[in-house]
């Protein structure tokens, strides 16, 4: 069975946070952590993805990310493929250079965001990259400069977080300033990266078992981060899509299935989908098949990659033109 997709939608918040294979550096200089930022200027705005925070350390990194059309797997797989393929060119290395997938926790905004920015941009002063405050808001790699007008970086949505801090800029900046001062003595902050929700719980049954038996205080920390009711309601969404998932398997759906269904709505053979052509029906069927595998059938981004011969990230903008597809005409899977 593949692998469930991670729970993603245009607007939510996340926690990334990638690192080194057995805690080894993935920035060994400074050309490193700039080829990473480069790339970051071309995606995201691409992606139209907003980032709020974000710090480039030694063996790993965080950013605080809001999703948009272009899901977050997409967005991730096109930014640390690139990197690592330049990383061990440069490097003359072979092999893994990111430990697993990368991880992220959705995030209740109201409760989380300030915290997040503060957690993170803090990071380079607890490990000691800078030594004091003052180097801390002229740091080149991690987003508190940004905040603080010290830098520039256009993929970081600065005012945003500011007007947590206020409406003026001057005094936005004064008052955010203070509040991260105030954090550095909090030191490392667990609750902030996880430990993991689902497996928390006991499991899916478990979680699904304590819903049925209406308790109401679920602590969310490695999927998810927020108060209970937040909680409930990301994992009632993922309920949702886990129990399509599966209803889809029972019934016997595979991508045979969604083939067919793809060649009798555009009148086509299977053939048509797999080929490279840019021909509109073609282009439209494949984008539609993509959508159906990925979104209800539950398949990864890089098995239909490999199956149709296209690229990962390809496949992430076919699977957004499939669904733009299926709900202007009201396509289903299921006819």
């Amino acid at each position: 069975m593949p692998r469930l997709a991670r729970l993603d939608a245009p607007g939510v918040l996340h926690h990334v946070i990638i690192r080194g294979i057995e805690r080894r550096k993935i920035f060994l200089d400074s050309k490193d952590r700039d080829d990473l930022l480069d790339r970051l200027t071309t995606i995201l705005p691409e992606s139209k993805m907003s980032c709020y925070g974000w710090a480039l350390m030694s063996n790993h990194a965080h950013f605080l990310f809001r999703t948009a059309d272009v899901g977050l797997s997409t967005v991730m797989r096109r930014l640390l493929t690139g990197y690592a393929v330049t990383f061990n060119r440069r490097h003359k290395r072979h092999g893994q250079l990111f430990q697993n997938r990368y991880k992220s926790i959705i995030c209740q905004e109201d409760a989380y965001l300030k915290e997040l920015v503060r957690y993170i941009h803090l990071n380079p002063l607890r490990a000691k990259l800078v030594p004091g405050i003052g180097n801390l808001n002229r740091y080149k790699y991690s987003g508190h400069s940004a905040l603080m007008g010290k830098r520039k970086c256009e993929w970081q949505d600065t005012r945003y977080v500011l007007s947590y801090f206020g409406k003026r800029p001057a005094d936005a900046r004064r008052r955010y300033l203070s509040y991260v001062e105030a954090g550095v003595d909090e030191g490392r902050r667990p609750e902030l990266v996880g430990g993991g929700l689902i497996r928390s719980l006991g499991g899916w049954v478990e979680a699904r078992r304590s819903r049925r038996r209406g308790q109401d205080r679920v602590k969310g920390d490695q999927r998810i981060l927020g108060e209970s009711d937040f909680v409930l309601d990301v994992l009632s969404e993922a309920d949702e899509k886990f129990d399509r998932y599966y209803e889809l398997k029972s019934l016997g759906y595979d991508l045979k299935s969604v083939e067919q269904r793809v060649c009798e709505i555009y009148d086509i053979e299977p053939e048509d989908i797999y080929s490279k052509s840019r021909e509109k029906i073609r282009a439209e069927a494949r984008g539609l098949f993509c959508y159906w595998a990925v979104r209800e059938l539950g398949y990864a981004l890089t098995d239909l990659a490999r199956r149709l011969n296209m690229s990962g990230p390809g496949v992430g903008y076919a699977v957004s033109r499939g669904e733009g597809i299926a709900k202007h005409h009201n396509y289903q899977l299921r006819d």
